[in-house]
């Protein structure tokens, strides 16, 4: 049984509908295919990680309803800049509310080295509900969009110092204003 409002995953008896392990494994399954989309450039990969009628809260883009409305948006998203420059997702640290069936982890988002050895990236709050069988019913990442807008242009900023600013990111600084 579900109750309405909080999103808790409960049983008829009260209990957590799935175990530890089970949320453990599932997250586990998620960092997977995040890196595996990231390697192989296939975002479609994380689409199919939530069930067909799921919700991405994002703070700066919108709601997301379904799975087919997520997969075109993480597929543009992911497919310019900034998001092709990001080399890696990881979870710095996570937790698991066992009742809700929940995952809530910082997410890192570090981008490449720009041509001058320096260091960029931002991170999010990522909340994730599970849903069963690996699949994933929500998820919203919380973060402030200015500090990751002031990261990619401080990083456009050092690679063009470098005389490596690819001119995707050029054009993408240029539209948001240098």
């Amino acid at each position: 049984m579900t109750r309405s409002g909080n999103n808790a995953s409960l049983d008829t008896t009260g209990a957590a509908r799935w175990s530890r392990a089970e949320l453990e494994d599932a997250f586990l399954g998620y960092q997977r295919t995040v890196e595996k989309a990231k390697r192989t450039g296939d975002w479609n990969l994380f689409a199919d990680m939530f069930t067909e009628d799921a919700a991405y809260i994002e703070h700066a883009y919108g709601t997301f309803h379904g799975r087919e409305e997520i997969r075109p948006w993480i597929v543009r998203t992911m497919g310019r800049f900034p998001g092709t420059h990001m080399t890696a997702f990881p979870a710095l640290w996570y937790t698991i509310d066992e009742q809700r069936g929940w995952v809530i982890c910082e997410i890192d988002n570090p981008m490449c080295d720009p041509g001058d050895g320096s260091t960029h990236g931002a991170s999010n709050l990522t909340i994730l509900h599970y849903a069963g069988d690996g699949l994933w019913s929500c998820e919203e990442d919380v973060y402030n969009p200015m500090k990751f807008l002031e990261m990619a242009r401080k990083w456009c900023r050092a690679a063009e110092s470098a005389g490596a600013l690819p001119d995707e990111a050029g054009r993408w600084l240029a539209a948001v204003g240098a």
